[in-house]
């Protein structure tokens, strides 16, 4: 269960950086609901994943949950703001993805 909640906070810090990504994009009232976004995905986040450290390693929740925000992050940087996706940046983010499989095999728990 704990690795779900794992997942799903990784998920959310993919949310919290998106929603700062949108709020640069948008002045005014637009970009203070964004930034309201990234204040609410922010304590998700951070909620699920203290919850994950209680019963799993913190060097290991700790790296697989910012694995899953670095590699969403990069996702939604190409698809939603266009960023480039040349050979490099997939390549990197293959073995970031192998990384944190890996530390799930290797986990105690």
């Amino acid at each position: 269960m704990n690795w779900i909640l794992l997942i799903i906070g990784g998920l959310f810090e993919v949310g919290f950086a998106t929603c700062l990504g949108k709020a640069k994009e948008n002045t005014g009232m637009t970009a203070t609901l964004w930034l309201g976004g990234f204040l609410v995905c922010l304590t998700i986040s951070m909620v699920l994943l203290y919850k994950a450290t209680q019963t799993l390693p913190i060097g290991t929740a700790y790296a697989v949950w910012t694995g899953i925000g670095a590699v969403g992050t990069v996702l939604v940087g190409i698809f939603v703001f266009k960023e480039p996706a040349d050979f490099w940046r997939i390549f990197f983010i293959t073995t970031l993805i192998s990384s944190i499989i890996g530390l799930k095999f290797v986990s105690s728990h």
